[in-house]
């Protein structure tokens, strides 16, 4: 009887611990005790552990067993530590040769039987692992092609206790499922039938305002009529997204492995999120967090888009919180255990009816008082619409519009022009971490949004006849530098203001009163 050592992981919102599961058995009164700042269901592991060890055929001698999980200060929560727990174990009992198992990282739940399940996380774990120096994990056998994702470590999945004692004894592979038969991706499953933006008729300059706002990563608010297509508009806004690069891939399918929202047969998630949040949102839901937090809707979003319908249904406290997130492009939560830091780089786009019927400003249809439509539009303050870089009318869609022959533009012509426009602000702010325009900062302005004196009047001009705050003001040049980008100019010019801030009109026709 010894003292072994076998590496796990924990995980602390998006940030990935190592953790050192050390048992030891020896002589002593008859025991199995778990210790090192562990949740009840890691506690209760004791009893899964033993069980599963003596329905794998192996017998626990009647001794003192301790197993530490360390550090200590490093809250263990989760099933995830069952079969490295049962490894440590049966390491110490001489099992198999504790040198079997160093420079492996090994994570899995046990069931009563010694079969192990899937776990959470896989691919942040993996990816942890390798940057320690690690040269082996050994995964849940459904868990696999997860961690096959990140190149150069191998990767086992077992789907029983035994299997893995009989691996580590040297003895021939029954049941191990190496990682590199995983990789070989498949490519023969065909796309599912996607939304397009040929299905919309009309509506051409709200089709022109979302491709201004996913050319530069602008964030977008519809205002319009009930059945004036904001909705449609806004589903299909991901179709038009430049597809994601690896890197972006890996990222985003490792937040949603932390919430083991991942396919387990197709893990890696090779399109843009869309995340289409009900008004009933809680702020813990929106932007993460909890007693151990985790990400929320806005880190699910990460990358992608992250829709509100019907923005004055929700809380006005819960569309305040998203203020520091879209301006830092990330949200942190502070806990007395540390600190979280969760991305939360998105387009937000909202829609909202222009009063409680709907109609308004139509004076022949709409049965609202001023009243009732002031405290209406009240419900979004004017620092959130202050983050918004684009507001665009959804005017009610005319029959002749409806019924129309006209061709429409597809989703794939509309995105290869925002292709190339992302190449060419990608070029421009290479090497300064900014990937769109709507992430430039003030010396970004300065130096990519400089002005003619023409259209330096111009915006002096608009700057006092429409009160703008200097967050407007910048996201205005912010937005005519997209408008240039679109129309292949490297100037700024007249034109391209004039259309920026037409896109501002629309929040001071309904809230500049």
């Amino acid at each position: 009887m010894s003292f072994s050592t076998v590496l796990s992981a924990a995980i602390q919102g998006l940030r990935v611990e190592i953790i050192h599961v050390e048992a030891d058995v020896s002589n002593g009164l008859p025991m199995f005790h778990m210790v090192g700042y562990l949740s009840s269901e890691v506690k209760e592991a004791s009893e899964r552990v033993r069980t599963a060890i003596r329905n794998s055929g192996f017998q626990l001698p009647a001794k003192k067993t301790v197993v530490n999980l360390a550090p200590a200060t490093v809250r263990k929560k989760g099933a995830s530590f069952d079969l490295p727990i049962a490894l440590a174990v049966l390491a110490s009992m001489g099992i198999f040769p504790e040198e079997e198992l160093r420079d492996t990282l090994v994570v899995g739940e046990l069931s009563l039987d010694g079969s192990v399940k899937e776990v959470t996380g896989v691919l942040p774990v993996v990816m942890q692992a390798k940057k320690e120096g690690c040269r082996r994990c050994i995964l849940p056998v459904q868990n696999v092609q997860e961690g096959a994702l990140v190149e150069g470590i191998r990767i086992e999945g077992v789907s029983h206790l035994k299997e893995v004692c009989r691996y580590l004894r040297g003895e021939p592979k029954t049941g191990i499922m190496a990682g590199e038969i995983c990789r070989e991706a498949k490519t023969d499953q065909k796309e599912p039938a996607r939304l397009d933006y040929s299905d919309i008729q009309g509506q051409e300059a709200v089709k022109r305002a979302a491709e201004v706002a996913v050319a530069g990563g602008h964030n977008l608010l519809l205002v319009g009529p009930p059945g004036s297509g904001k909705s449609m508009i806004a589903k299909r806004v991901t179709t038009i997204l430049p597809p994601p690069t690896r890197e972006e891939s890996i990222e985003i399918t490792g937040i949603y492995s932390v919430l083991g929202m991942v396919d387990k047969d197709r893990p890696l998630i090779t399109g843009r999120p869309f995340r289409s949040v009900h008004h009933t949102v809680t702020k813990t839901a929106l932007v993460g967090g909890g007693i151990s937090p985790s990400p929320g809707e806005i880190s699910l979003a990460h990358g992608g888009v992250l829709f509100l319908d019907e923005l004055t249904e929700f809380q006005k406290s819960v569309l305040e919180v998203l203020r520091q997130p879209l301006e830092e492009r990330q949200i942190r939560i502070t806990r007395s255990q540390g600190n979280f830091v969760f991305p939360a780089n998105f387009i937000l786009i909202c829609a909202m009816n222009p009063c409680p019927c709907g109609n308004y400003p139509d004076f022949n249809r709409c049965t609202c008082t001023p009243a009732q439509i002031q405290q209406y539009l009240g419900k979004v303050s004017q620092p959130f619409l202050d983050r918004m870089d684009i507001c665009a009318e959804a005017p009610r869609i005319r029959y002749e519009a409806l019924t129309g022959e006209k061709r429409q533009e597809s989703s794939d012509e509309i995105r290869d022009r925002i292709c190339k426009v992302r190449i060419v602000q990608q070029e421009r702010y290479k090497g300064r971490k900014i990937w769109t325009n709507a992430m430039m900062g003030v010396s970004e302005l300065k130096e990519f949004c400089s002005l003619g004196k023409s259209e330096e009047e111009l915006m002096q001009k608009a700057y006092t006849s429409l009160r703008l705050t200097a967050r407007t003001y910048h996201k205005i040049l912010k937005v005519a530098r997209t408008i240039a980008d679109l129309d292949g100019s490297g100037t700024i010019r007249g034109c391209h203001l004039k259309e920026a801030l037409g896109y501002r009109m629309i929040d001071k026709k309904y809230w500049g009163r």
